[in-house]
C-alpha cells in the first residue's frame, strides 16, 4: 500500500470515529422543561406589577 491510501485509510477512520463519539450526551443534570408552556411572566403588560398572566 502506497503512502496516499494508508494516509486516506488514517483519516477515514479518524472521520468515523469523530462520526460516531458524537458531541453531546445525555446526563442526569439536563431537565425536562416542558418548551411548549408559557412562561409565568409571559402575557404580562411590560412594567405593571401583578401576579399571574392572562388565562391563568
Amino acid at each position: 500500500m502506497n503512502l496516499h491510501k494508508k494516509s486516506l485509510v488514517w483519516i477515514l477512520l479518524a472521520a468515523m470515529g469523530a462520526i460516531l463519539s458524537g458531541c453531546s450526551s445525555h446526563t442526569s443534570k439536563d431537565s425536562s422543561i416542558p418548551w411548549s408552556r408559557p412562561a409565568n411572566w409571559e402575557g404580562q403588560m411590560p412594567g405593571m406589577p401583578g401576579g399571574q398572566g392572562q388565562g391563568r
